[in-house]
């Protein structure tokens, strides 16, 4: 992986490819490369590092054509390097771009060596460019040889390929990797994110899995997995092209932590019908299936796992409903039982999460009563696979952290729980409904108001930027608030960082502190808080260095061993979202001052598009 373009014309294509792979920058890579049809045939670009790179280059050489494939790459077979940079090339003639990854290249790669192939690159890709070599070389056309060809493939894949014996034309192939084919006037387009696409074109078509596309300028013919003609259906997106601007803020990351109040409001006022929730809003069958609902599973990765975790106290003491959380990567390998009447629950920021849409195809097979995704993405494939959509309104996402696609799945989890309370056993007065509602309402003044905290957050910062190692704890919903911000530490600032419930202090992790380990405390004003506090008294015994983020009256004070941050007394539904922010701005401030890269922070991707 990581992101993929391509562009069919009869002009000059190159600078739309440059553009498109700007414009997926923000998924995380490592390397860029684009291949063209030139004069004398292939010529392939590619370079380690960002895509201005790559652009610098392609300009020197005065690279031009026609038709182009393009790609960013985030390592995941052979190091970052140029060789190992996307597309791969065979024989002079053929050339791919890959996103996915070939479970059996290995033995594949055996059987072309033998052939006479030679490898330059340490990828799995590699394989895929001279098996459609080897597979064209007896009078197959390429699209045949790439049908032949992925018929050997086990694993994920989203291609593109070009041949300079069919000049003229891209064929693409999607299995388990999104691909999508944008439409224009005389030049169509490919790539594996609408964002790539958007500034050349508002229409696409989706690829389905086993889907082989040839893509020419003026026509789209597509071909299913039996190998019959289909016609997919062209869509006009609504996603609207904005330029990649991190206004006056020095990151993307700051810059959407410092959006939270707008996009939660923005999330939360087009699913209320007055003072109460709209069910419509999550489809039009929606009522119907919440009546039914016992049960709730939720399946999810990283950060959204977090957000799962914290709305399963939620639902289980609101709507009396049992809650399970699983992650997405680990959800299939096991024999989960599924009670009558379930819902399953997928969040995602992308929509296109690997394990997540893994989990839900193979859930889809199970006796759930439906399923449900909550996910920032319109036309992304879990919303297009999932039964009922209630879809979190925080814009594009361009920091590989994610901020407010956290907070923001929070608000409308805690607008299912509402709407899940309303039809259970349990049951819910509309006069407590609306009074839930006001309290929901509170959240973007709540949120907005902890943005006065950052210099006092900074100064924290500074005291713990230097630390090897940082502990976070909480107790109840803020367990989970304390694994998020300690998620968010690690990704960003490359210390090490550990979240435990604080009970369980005293069952190993209090083996770890010393005057050298900061100890990040979340303390609300709620029934937890005297047990909260005689967990703390615990890491003072032992001398810790204590960071208490708590409600204003909370009783914490500041000294010469210990920092208090009080944040505004919010509880309830709100508390875990306001809670959040401290714990991003504190992981942002130590990343600046340890001069990481914030917004692509290495190693790590945006859309994690592979198992």
């Amino acid at each position: 992986m990581c992101g993929l373009v391509g562009a069919v014309s009869q002009r000059n294509v190159i600078p739309s490819l440059v553009d498109g792979l700007r414009r997926l920058e923000y998924r995380g890579y490592d390397s860029a490369g684009i291949a063209t049809m030139g004069v004398k045939g292939l010529v392939n670009v590619r370079a380690l590092g960002k895509v201005d790179v790559l652009s610098r280059q392609l300009a020197e050489k005065h690279i031009s054509g026609s038709i182009g494939i393009g790609h960013t790459r985030w390592a995941t077979h052979g190091k970052p390097s140029e060789v190992n940079a996307h597309p791969h090339i065979s024989s002079g003639e053929i050339a791919v771009v890959h996103n996915g990854i070939i479970e059996n290249h290995e033995d594949l790669r055996r059987d072309l060596q033998s052939k006479g192939y030679k490898f330059q690159s340490e990828t799995d890709t590699e394989v895929i460019a001279h098996l459609v070599h080897h597979l064209s070389r007896g009078g197959n056309t390429l699209q045949e040889a790439v049908r032949q060809t992925v018929r050997q493939l086990e694993g994920t894949y989203g291609i593109a390929v070009i041949s300079s014996r069919e000049p003229g034309k891209i064929i693409a192939a999607r299995r388990g990797s999104p691909l999508l084919i944008g439409v224009s006037e005389k030049e169509n387009y490919l790539a594996s994110d609408v964002t790539a696409l958007l500034p050349v074109t508002q229409y696409f078509i989706s690829l389905e899995d086993g889907d082989i596309a040839e893509v020419l300028p003026d026509s789209v013919n597509i071909i299913d997995e039996q190998g019959m003609v289909v016609i997919r259906e062209m869509k006009k997106s609504q996603q609207k092209s904005v330029e990649l601007d991190k206004g006056p803020y020095e990151h993307f990351m700051q810059k959407e932590i410092y959006e939270q109040d707008v996009v939660i409001e923005r999330t939360l006022l087009p699913a209320l019908k007055g003072d109460l929730v709209n069910e419509a809003v999550l489809g039009a069958d929606a009522e119907e299936t919440l009546k039914d609902i016992e049960h709730i599973h939720i399946v999810a990765c990283g950060t959204s796992y977090h957000a799962g975790l914290v709305a399963s106290y939620t639902l289980e003491s609101l709507c009396g409903i049992s809650c399970k959380v699983e992650l997405a990567s680990e959800y299939r390998y096991r024999r989960a039982v599924v009670n009558p009447n379930t819902l399953f629950v997928t969040l995602s920021q992308s929509g296109e999460t690997a394990d997540t849409l893994a989990a839900l195809r193979f859930a889809k097979r199970a006796p759930y009563r439906a399923t449900l995704t909550i996910c920032n993405v319109d036309e992304s494939s879990l919303v297009r696979e999932s039964d009922l959509v209630f879809l979190t309104q925080a814009g594009p996402e361009i920091g590989v952290a994610s901020t407010k696609a956290f907070t923001t799945q929070l608000m409308n989890l805690n607008l299912l729980a509402i709407l899940l309370a309303r039809y259970s056993t349990n049951g819910l007065s509309e006069r407590r409904e609306a009074s839930l509602v006001t309290v929901l309402k509170r959240a973007p003044e709540q949120v907005r108001s902890v943005y006065a905290l950052d210099s006092q957050i900074r100064a924290v910062a500074e005291s713990i930027v230097n630390s090897p190692y940082v502990l976070f704890l909480g107790r109840g919903q803020m367990y989970p608030i304390a694994m998020e911000g300690a998620l968010k530490f690690k990704e960003i600032t490359y210390i090490n960082a550990d979240a435990y419930a604080a009970g369980e202090l005293k069952h190993g992790p209090l083996a770890l502190v010393d005057d050298q380990v900061p100890v990040v405390a979340l303390a609300p004003y709620n029934p937890l808080l005297g047990k909260l506090k005689s967990n703390l008294a615990e890491v003072r015994a032992r001398g810790g260095r204590l960071i208490v983020i708590g409600d204003q009256g909370a009783g914490f004070s500041a000294s010469r061993t210990e920092m208090a941050i009080d944040v505004p007394k919010s509880g309830g539904l709100i508390a875990p979202m306001v809670y959040t922010l401290p714990l991003q701005l504190l992981a942002y401030h130590v990343a600046v001052l340890r001069g990481t890269n914030v917004d692509q922070p290495r190693n790590l991707a945006k859309s994690v598009t592979v198992e």
